[in-house]
């Protein structure tokens, strides 16, 4: 005959957070033993991808960890990859070389038009 099964905890209900799974005692005896969640990888906001270097640990089990175990030693380390941050960073100094390029670009105008405009002058004068 089989042997019959009682729940430890209150709620019955098989939800996500009580799973619970039949373990043999070392006396001998069938019991039901509450199965934790796992923890989902780290990933980064930008990409998507697993954070190399973080652990795989529940938010409790986090807050208990120190935070040279719980972030990598970089800029945005714990919540962006090495290649996204390498991406932002180059964005950034593009979007600014493309501005001195625009200024650079004005000041040409601003002096070719200028040199127009004096050509245009001597020419009236000299009719």
């Amino acid at each position: 005959m089989v042997e019959r099964q009682t729940l430890r905890r209150h709620v019955s209900w098989n939800t996500k957070s009580t799973k619970r799974r039949k373990v043999r005692t070392p006396g001998g005896r069938l019991v039901y033993q509450y199965v934790q969640k796992k923890a989902a990888y780290p990933k980064c906001g930008d990409t998507k991808m697993k954070l190399i270097g973080m652990p795989r640990k529940r938010p409790m089990e986090l807050k208990k960890l120190k935070k040279r175990e719980k972030h990598v030693s970089r800029a945005y380390g714990g919540c962006l990859t090495g290649k996204a941050v390498r991406t932002r960073i180059v964005r950034a100094f593009l979007v600014s070389e493309q501005a001195c390029v625009k200024a650079v670009l004005q000041e040409k105008e601003k002096l070719t038009e200028g040199a127009a405009k004096t050509d245009k002058k001597k020419t009236k004068k000299k009719n």
